[in-house]
């Protein structure tokens, strides 16, 4: 029975492949197990923990669900999540040596600072933009030579030679003016670390009007609001039987920095294992003889660790709170399908 309890709750890590990766969230899979669904067990079992949050990483896990359920989640904040981006652009002089349909692309894959829930989906992609639907920003460069310098470094003779997206110059649309202040609507990169859009030299210029829309990574990966949402299962490392000395040391370079570590006990060094969440999967120890039969590495099957990294648009908090929601969403909508169907 514990045998059968290990294999439904976790997945073992082999030499040369993988055991119980199958899934067992279903009524019948195992004699004497009542799997079928159970919402005051569900809501017991499930939590959410936040280990680590910045203005544009989360990371948090999500303990009690099955894999279906968070990768159902990581695609929604990859492709279902919406953003602005930059849908059109208008050029009236472009005189780089970028092609327009180059210069376009590289533009529309620019993140934009505006939060789209005060944005409306444009129904008509030919209608006139409107302060509901189209955010609009003007990119007006001309490079010239600067007079005071001389030499070879273009920084010091040329004068806007480096396109950024600091040019890039928000053009209130009706009453956009007075909903927003300055700084609500801008490239997210428009400082210091502003994204370089083209080179230019004396002579050279753009002449630009760029428009922005609503619209979801399902569409086109621009308005996708992460840069990364990845999921792992929490490893977990077992030691079989006390693993001293020079093993202990040889056992440690096996895994990545923290994952074990060495203790003095009375004069002898003693391995144990201090933080098996830093542990990469590489499997290392399971190529040593003296060592794989000593060790037991296995994953958490319902405990997902969560990376999300924004781009900035909104904060990964916020991300993540909207995918829940669209996930929601989602769950009501097919309950009140299968209703009518009755």
């Amino acid at each position: 029975m514990e045998r059968i309890k290990e294999i439904r709750t976790r997945v073992e890590l082999k030499e040369h492949g993988l055991e119980n990766v199958h899934s067992t969230d279903f009524p019948g899979t195992y004699d004497g197990y009542d799997d079928s669904w159970n919402q005051e067990k569900f809501e017991k079992n499930f939590r959410v923990e936040i280990k680590r949050l910045t203005n544009d990483e989360l990371e948090f896990d999500m303990i009690g669900i099955d894999a279906a359920i968070a990768n159902a989640f990581r695609r929604i904040l990859l492709s279902e999540v919406p953003t602005m981006a930059i849908e059109k652009v208008h050029i009236y002089n472009n005189t780089s040596i970028i092609q327009d349909e180059v210069l376009a692309h590289r533009l529309g894959l620019i993140p934009i600072k505006a939060d789209p829930r005060l944005f409306q989906y444009k129904q008509n992609t030919e209608a006139e933009p409107t302060e509901e639907d189209t955010i609009q920003f003007e990119l007006k460069v001309k490079c010239t030579h600067n007079p005071k310098h001389s030499g070879t470094d273009p920084d010091d003779l040329y004068r806007d030679h480096k396109v950024t997206t600091k040019h890039m110059k928000w053009i209130p649309i009706g009453n956009q003016a007075n909903i927003f202040k300055e700084g609500d609507i801008r490239p997210v990169h428009d400082g210091d670390n502003s994204i370089l859009i083209a080179k230019l030299r004396p002579g050279q210029e753009l002449d630009l009007k760029l428009f922005c829309v609503k619209g979801i990574g399902q569409d086109h990966a621009k308005f996708s609001p992460v840069a990364t949402a990845s999921y792992r299962l929490l490893p977990e490392i077992t030691l079989l039987k006390p693993i001293t000395g020079q093993l202990a040391e040889k056992l440690q370079k096996c895994f990545a920095p923290g994952v074990i570590e060495i203790d003095n006990i009375d004069g002898e060094k003693k391995a144990r294992v201090a933080n098996p969440r830093k542990d990469t999967c590489s499997r290392e120890v399971l190529r040593h003889d003296d060592l794989k039969d000593l060790v037991k590495l296995t994953r958490v099957r319902d405990h997902f660790i969560f990376t999300v990294e924004s781009t900035g648009i909104l904060p990964p908090e916020v991300l993540v709170s909207q995918a829940i929601q669209i996930l929601m969403t989602k769950c009501r909508e097919i309950t009140r399908e299968l209703d009518e169907t009755e």
